[in-house]
């Protein structure tokens, strides 16, 4: 007698093969629009993509779908009611705008004209992340095939952004404008990845991030370093040493009130970072390097995935050019960016370097900080319920265990918990290799398929177990 768990998984997989050849034309179709955000020459096109967008989600059966201006690049809304009011909400994140791409940058094809080679889609977008959005138009359809539903089994909503190659800078005030249609009660990020194609996994944060820019400033002009030097401060030395004093011997940050708040691993979270299998030499090799290093006491990927960090991005004063120039500058300067992790406030993070850099700098010279927009962290509970219900639809479609990771990067998902108050989910199928915002960017069809399944056993699993009362 065959079981209606599998019953669902065959219904599923059959509709998806029967309507693949078609999802695919589509999403070749789409990843023709060259909408680079970043270059205003293609201004045109990002609203092309969205235009797109809203038609072949009113196509797929989203009974309201909008191009959502903003000052920069539009988003797309969608919205498709469940009509069951013990049904939750979830919104949908992802982003239609691309990274600039060009044949002469290293491509193989053109990035806008998508080819398919040994069952990997090749093209700007195609993991990165047109392809990733465009997995739930199919995976909705193919839930309601294996159910038999007229509309999902949870309120479905969609918010794809056109700005996130471009920083997200209208994103969060687009959200806080339109926070009303966008209430969820979970978001689900389809713009990340997983571990390996043979090692599906499930992201459960993000890393935020602040940025500054410390400027010192010594005397009023470049000076004679023989008839002033060792008389006065020279502020590239301060900014030497305030580079210096960033980290303690340990590699720990030693900016006082920098850990305040930081939530800290627990075993079963160190336990199922060591499950990965994480290979510390192939590692380097990827971010050519050759040693690991960080903060005492902790993993390699721990400190990429759940620790807060200090980096020097960019350090410059005085003389750059050839030969000598016999001078102390009349200023100096620092970039630095700080990873942050759950239970760090932002707006602690900068009064502590403020406060900091202000105790560094020796009299005489002058401090000037600037700090830009902050992006908050983000953590899902491992117990949360909606997040039991992606790693069951995910092994579902993979038929194997699902194991967690975290990202060490940063992103707008942040803005969205904050706002809506919904926490934040990540359901992603790209690998490594398939290159972001690289040459030869693509996306191995077989596993964005696996998307599109995971999304439609998805909705399913979260109407049942994450119900509201009556």
């Amino acid at each position: 007698m065959s079981h209606p768990v599998d019953n669902a998984v065959s219904a599923v997989r059959t509709y998806i093969e029967q309507h693949r050849a078609a999802f695919l034309d589509d999403l070749v179709d789409w990843l023709r629009i060259p909408s680079v955000s970043a270059q205003p020459d293609h201004a045109t096109d990002v609203r092309r993509s969205a235009d797109w967008l809203a038609a072949k989600l009113k196509e797929t059966g989203f009974p309201t779908a909008e191009v959502w201006p903003t000052p920069g690049a539009p988003a797309v809304f969608a919205e498709w009611p469940s009509g069951d009011p013990q049904a939750p909400t979830v919104l949908v994140y992802g982003h239609h705008d691309v990274q600039p791409a060009a044949r002469e940058d290293g491509w193989n094809s053109d990035p806008f004209d998508p080819v398919v080679r040994e069952n990997r889609l090749y093209a700007r977008g195609a993991a990165d992340d047109k392809g990733q959005v465009f997995f739930h138009t199919l995976g909705v359809r193919a839930h309601l095939a294996a159910t038999g539903r007229t509309a999902p089994a949870v309120n479905l909503k969609l918010l794809i952004e056109g700005e996130e190659e471009s920083g997200s800078p209208h994103f969060r005030a687009l959200v806080e404008e339109r926070a009303e249609r966008l209430t969820a009660d979970a978001v689900v990020v389809s713009d990340t990845g997983m571990w390996s194609a043979d090692t599906p996994t499930v992201c459960t944060g993000m890393r935020g991030l602040a940025e500054c820019e410390i400027r010192l400033h010594g005397p009023d002009q470049d000076i004679h370093s023989g008839s002033f030097g060792g008389a006065v401060p020279n502020p590239a030395t301060a900014v030497a040493r305030l580079v210096a004093a960033l980290h303690d011997e340990h590699a720990r940050v030693a900016i006082p009130g920098f850990y305040g708040g930081v939530r800290e691993l627990t075993d079963r979270e160190r336990e199922l970072f060591a499950e990965l299998p994480f290979d510390e030499r192939q590692w380097l090799r990827t971010a050519k390097s050759y040693a690991a290093h960080g903060e005492e006491g902790h993993t390699t990927l721990e400190r990429i995935w759940a620790r807060p960090t200090a980096e020097v991005n960019g350090i410059g004063g005085g003389y750059q050019g050839p030969g000598s120039k016999t001078i102390i500058p009349s200023s100096a300067m620092v970039k630095l960016s700080f990873r942050l992790v759950a239970g760090q406030e932002p707006d602690n993070v900068e009064k502590a370097v403020r406060a900091w850099a202000a105790d560094q700098v020796p009299p005489g010279i002058r401090c000037e900080i600037t700090f830009g927009s902050a992006t908050r962290p983000c953590l899902t509970p491992l117990d949360h319920p909606a997040l039991r219900s992606v790693v069951r639809a995910m092994g579902s479609a993979f038929g194997k265990p699902v194991r967690f990771t975290r990202e060490g990067g940063s992103g707008p998902a942040a803005d969205l918990q904050e706002v809506l108050g919904a926490p934040v989910l990540f359901l992603g199928i790209s690998v490594p290799s398939d290159g972001w915002h690289a040459p030869d960017e693509k996306v191995e069809l077989d596993l964005l398929l696996k998307g599109v399944e995971t999304s439609a056993h998805l909705w399913g699993d979260l109407a049942e177990h994450w119900r509201h009362a009556p």
